[in-house]
């Protein structure tokens, strides 16, 4: 049985992550209040800030880059801009 979590992102109940995939603080923030469907919605937006922007993730900058970018796209409704992509594309 999946759990069941209120997503401050998509303003309803919805079923959780199955485990916290992110350690500390903002992946318990992450597992308690996201659903799967956004973390779904994140990682599809995450891919493409990573292949065009060219970001190496073992670069700490790039790293912060995309943490910065996952914490106001799931919890302060910020758009996430990727260079040369509009949504009307």
């Amino acid at each position: 049985m999946s759990r069941t979590v209120y997503c401050t992102y998509l303003k309803k109940e919805a079923p959780g992550l199955t485990y916290q995939l992110i350690p500390g603080e903002l992946g318990k923030r992450i597992f308690d209040n996201i659903s799967q469907e956004a973390w779904t919605q994140w990682q599809k937006k995450q891919t493409m800030l990573i292949n065009e922007g060219k970001l190496n993730m073992m670069q700490a900058s790039d790293r912060k880059i995309i943490e910065d970018a996952m914490v106001g796209y799931l919890f302060e409704n910020k758009s996430v801009h990727i260079e040369g992509f509009s949504e009307e594309s």
